[in-house]
Parts: C-alpha cells; sequence; structure tokens
C-alpha cells in the first residue's frame, strides 16, 4: 500500500505542471482519428495514454498558488464522498467519449464539434463551480484545446473531402 501511496504523491505533483494541461485535450485529435477510422485499439490506447498524460511531465519547481488551489479542489471532489450526483456527474468522461467516438465512428463531423466545444465549456463550467475562483485557471488550456480540436476536425474534412473528389475524377 505505501508503494501506491508513493506513486500517486509522485503522479500527484507532476500533475501541478500546467504543461499536462495543455497537451491533454490533444488527445481528442487521435482519438478522433481512431473513431474513424474505426479502431477499438487506436481508442483505448489513445484513452491509456490520456490517462497517463498527467504525470509525463516534470513536478514544476514552483507552482501557481491559482492551480494549487484549483488542484486541492480537485483533489477534495475525487476523495469526498460520493453522492448519486458526483456518480453521475462523473459518468459524462466515459458518455463524452461515447458520442465522440460514435460521432466520428459515424462519420457526424458536426456532431463530433458539438461534442468537443460543448466537453470543454463543460470542464471549464464544472471547475469553476467546484474550484470556485481558482477553477478560472482551466479556461485557457480548455479553450486552446477546443480551438485545436476544431481546427484539425475542420482541416480533416476539407482533406477527405477533397480526396473523395480526387478519386471520383480519376
Amino acid at each position: 500500500m505505501e508503494f501506491l501511496n508513493d506513486f500517486l504523491a509522485w503522479a500527484w505533483a507532476r500533475h501541478h505542471n500546467v504543461l499536462s494541461w495543455y497537451i491533454r485535450p490533444l488527445f481528442i485529435l487521435p482519438f478522433i482519428y481512431f473513431a474513424y477510422k474505426r479502431s477499438w485499439a487506436g481508442m483505448i490506447a489513445t484513452i491509456f495514454a490520456l490517462a497517463t498524460s498527467m504525470f509525463w511531465f516534470p513536478a514544476p519547481a514552483s507552482v501557481d498558488p491559482t492551480v494549487a488551489q484549483f488542484l486541492e479542489a480537485e483533489r477534495e471532489y475525487l476523495t469526498g464522498a460520493w453522492t448519486t450526483q458526483k456518480v453521475l456527474l462523473t459518468l459524462t468522461v466515459p458518455l463524452f467519449f461515447s458520442l465522440l467516438a460514435l460521432s466520428f465512428w459515424k462519420r457526424s463531423w458536426w456532431w463530433g464539434v458539438a461534442v468537443i466545444n460543448l466537453a470543454a465549456l463543460g470542464k471549464v463550467a464544472w471547475s469553476v463551480v467546484e474550484g470556485g475562483q481558482s477553477g478560472w485557471a482551466v479556461l485557457v488550456p480548455a479553450v486552446i484545446g477546443m480551438l485545436v480540436c476544431d481546427a484539425a476536425v475542420y482541416f480533416g474534412v476539407k482533406y477527405v473531402n477533397r480526396r473523395k473528389n480526387q478519386a471520383a475524377t480519376v
């Protein structure tokens, strides 16, 4: 049990590195790609990479007080009593991935973008509700991630459509 506590402390210290906050939304892109290609293995591997990415970066030398305050609120949320409301709210994460996979599996670009944007805005809203003023610390990473994903989908659609048009003329 001591090993597990040591590992969690090690991982939690690295979670304070905000670089992981910027990287994490970008995992949506390979997830979308694998959903589009209908690759279960790719989608599962992407979710595994996403889940472990919080501790890929070194622990920061100094932590922004707002970030530390928000992460403490996040820790309290995770370690506090699990009510029905909290369980249902937490189930929105697998629901997000299910809807995202379904959208791109079925080639519904607009639904996929709607799911991405709703999730990003929902993450910000949850962060502010749970973390108070410190919850705004996730705004910039969430919005940048959302915009990058939206742009990637847009250019992906253009690329796929261009290839279809080229194949139709040959």
